[in-house]
């Protein structure tokens, strides 16, 4: 081999190296299960109590929940909230508000966050615990932390160095490996006026959490058949999302019956508005964020403690729409906040690369890894839109549950709210469908009106 060969192999060599995240050290592994949790969580509590030590997580369903059933009872209904911030008050706790709930407090004198006493609720699977003690010492990122690699069933970057890592412990959040939600999707203007964006059927599932195989190369993926509004019956979505979307990308199609034929739909991505929320939301703010994180740099902040929606079971299995869904923003009687620690996550838009947002802020809780809130600005630096997600876990599995979610247009005062299912059924945690329901030919099947 040439010199000139020898050096280009070695400037190679080292760009893959730059480009791969490393795995934590055994030394640094240690502390999982003993300073921190087993999924990497600070297990102390903090300096003045208001946040408690982890103890285990909430794996004891309240009276009255039925084995099975969707609906999941208010564990912690006897709660009364320590704490309400409004515009009057704000300035003395801005430290711990998200931009998105500061600016939701001046501008609807109406907006309030009740504090309620913080519950460290989340608890997983003990085999949860163990694969994710596992990939702390194999997990890589690739493709500048688009790609993952080395890990099983557990969360791949419990000890996370990079934004992309939290970022990837956030899209492999565990909802347990499969599960069925009758919801729908509503859309407020801003006269206060609620629409019906979508309802049907979701199923969802994650491969990746098949503890039973050595490995999986799909993390999630994603089936809806639209019941309504009239216009929209009959339609269906299907999204799957590889391990290795550095190089792969997303795979999706949709099916409109009166084509009677499914579409590839590459489109149903990034910024793309998404028509389930009656396009006032990009795809990729779904879950607050899903997807390619190939448009932007993922900065890691560090960890702050932050207000953030918490236990919202209320909200989540027992509001009706009507009462839950308000003009201007949901009703504050009715949301839970609590102060926990997130992780912080900036995004910037890369250079050459398109998005409406050409910034975006994180903020992803260290008990579950899933992002509970998002700050999005636009080109010109100014805050366009946040979201927040409402955390309610499956005590009975258990697993974390934070996909019912919505998101605040700052600009046109619209807002939606995206997964109710207090009064479809609630989330029933399923087994995986046979792999030829994840077909095209499946999902034309399923959409027939």
């Amino acid at each position: 081999m040439n010199t000139k060969i020898q050096l280009l192999a070695g400037l190679i060599a080292a760009s893959l190296t730059a480009a791969a995240s490393a795995a934590v050290s055994a030394d640094e592994a240690k502390a999982l299960g003993a300073t921190l949790t087993p999924v990497g969580a600070e297990k102390a509590g903090n300096k003045d109590g208001s946040i408690p030590a982890w103890t285990g997580g909430n794996t004891t369903a309240p009276t009255g929940f039925k084995p099975g059933d969707g609906i999941r009872p208010n564990p912690f209904a006897g709660d009364k909230p320590r704490l309400q911030i409004d515009a009057k008050n704000m300035a003395a706790h801005t430290g711990q508000l998200t931009e998105g709930t500061k600016a939701l407090l001046q501008k609807y004198p109406s907006y309030r966050i009740d504090v309620y006493p913080t519950q460290r609720s989340v608890a997983f699977p003990k085999w949860v615990y163990e694969n994710t003690a596992r990939n702390a010492l194999k997990a890589k990122t690739l493709n500048e932390g688009r790609s993952i690699e080395g890990a099983h069933a557990g969360f791949p970057f419990p000890i996370p160095k990079t934004g992309n890592e939290v970022m990837w412990n956030h899209l492999m959040r565990f909802n347990g490996q499969s599960y069925e939600a009758k919801y729908r999707n509503v859309a407020v203007d801003a006269n206060g006026r609620a629409t019906l964006a979508t309802e049907g059927t979701s199923v969802q599932e994650y491969p990746y959490w098949d503890n039973s195989k050595p490995s999986s190369e799909v993390y999630w993926k994603i089936k809806i058949t639209y019941s309504g509004p009239a216009r929209r019956a009959g339609e269906a979505l299907m999204i799957i999302d590889p391990l290795d979307i550095g190089t792969r990308d997303r795979r999706a199609w949709t099916y409109l019956p009166g084509q009677r034929r499914v579409k590839v739909a590459p489109d149903l991505a990034f910024d793309t508005p998404n028509p389930g929320t009656a396009g006032s939301t990009t795809f990729d703010d779904s879950f607050i964020f899903t997807g390619s994180m190939d448009r932007y740099d993922f900065k890691l902040v560090g960890k702050k403690e932050m207000f953030v929606p918490y236990n919202d079971y209320a909200a989540v299995y027992q509001a009706k729409q009507d009462d839950l869904v308000k003009p201007n923003h949901l009703n504050p009687d009715l949301v839970r906040w609590e102060l926990h620690r997130v992780w912080v996550v900036e995004a910037t838009l890369k250079e050459g690369k398109r998005h409406i947002y050409a910034k975006r802020t994180f903020y992803i809780d260290e008990d579950s890894w899933a992002a509970l809130a998002s700050d999005e600005y636009d080109a010109r630096g100014q805050l366009y839109r946040t979201g927040f997600a409402y955390n309610a876990p499956s005590y009975d599995l258990p697993a974390p549950y934070t996909d019912m979610f919505g998101h605040y247009d700052l600009v046109s005062r619209q807002y939606s709210l995206t997964g109710l299912i207090a009064e479809t059924g609630g989330v029933r945690h399923t087994k995986p469908l046979p792999e030829r329901e994840w077909t095209a030919d499946a999902l034309a099947g399923s959409g027939v009106r």
